[in-house]
């Protein structure tokens, strides 16, 4: 049983790298899922659809704590410990208030970090492969979007607003943007203060962003004198200790 689901997670076969694309449209399925129902009153559908769900994030949890050669040094990551916060809002959401609802959002940490997801992607997308850096920061910034707009969402914007979700997208754009338009704002002391930290992480994602977009593009490979694993695509000496590279290349279009 345990070489079946090692096999599933960290083949190379196409049954394998097709089982964890799976899992990967489930997390893109579970984060509309949070998103779409985070300021909607639980019943006992949503309650049911949320015990479901965290369900099958715990079976996913558990097969790759199963197979790991070093579960201490999977539990000490952060996308871990944002899987076990999302587990136990899922399992415990008959006893939770809607105010906790947001920590759902954090599941959007595993959509570029799940389990081997770069290693297939640097594989089978030649796109992924020349722009990782700004696929990465996008949806890093993607994720960073909209988990605060959904704790804008939960915590600051009023129940009887006609576009609650559009309302806290829109100021937290306007916030991380230092658009500044001033018609959406947070009174409150922590309103102002949220509103710094999304000032300050915000810049510092859209920067990171501009720079892997507009900064030349880096192949991964692993010089064997020295070991660094970033270089130009057309490199053929390594940068650090000159040593020869042979970086395979598509060769003149």
């Amino acid at each position: 049983m345990k070489q079946t689901v090692k096999f599933l997670y960290i083949s190379h076969e196409p049954v394998s790298v097709w089982f964890r694309y799976g899992l990967i449209l489930f997390d893109i399925a579970s984060i509309i899922f949070f998103v779409s129902t985070a300021n909607i009153p639980h019943g006992p559908g949503l309650t049911a659809a949320s015990l479901g769900v965290g369900l099958i994030i715990l079976m996913d949890f558990c097969a790759r704590m199963w197979i790991s050669k070093d579960r201490w040094k999977l539990l000490r990551q952060i996308y871990t410990m944002a899987d076990i916060v999302v587990i136990v809002s899922l399992l415990l959401d008959p006893f939770l208030t809607g105010n906790l609802a947001f920590l759902r959002i954090l599941r959007a940490l595993r959509l570029i970090h799940s389990y081997h997801l770069l290693r297939d992607l640097r594989r089978d997308s030649p796109f992924f492969r020349t722009h990782e850096d700004a696929v990465i920061a996008a949806i890093n910034l993607m994720v960073f979007v909209f988990a605060t707009s959904t704790a804008v969402l939960v915590f600051f914007v009023p129940e009887d607003a006609q576009t609650p979700y559009i309302d806290a997208l829109y100021f937290t754009m306007a916030t991380l943007t230092t658009t500044g338009f001033g018609d959406i704002t947070l009174g409150t002391p922590a309103g102002k203060l949220f509103s710094v930290f999304i000032m300050v992480v915000g810049v510092a994602l859209f920067v990171r962003l501009a720079q892997a977009i507009f900064m030349p593009q880096k192949v991964r490979y692993k010089c064997p004198s020295c070991g660094l694993f970033r270089h130009d695509p057309d490199a053929v000496h390594c940068k650090h200790c000159g040593a020869t590279l042979r970086i395979e290349t598509g060769g003149a279009s």
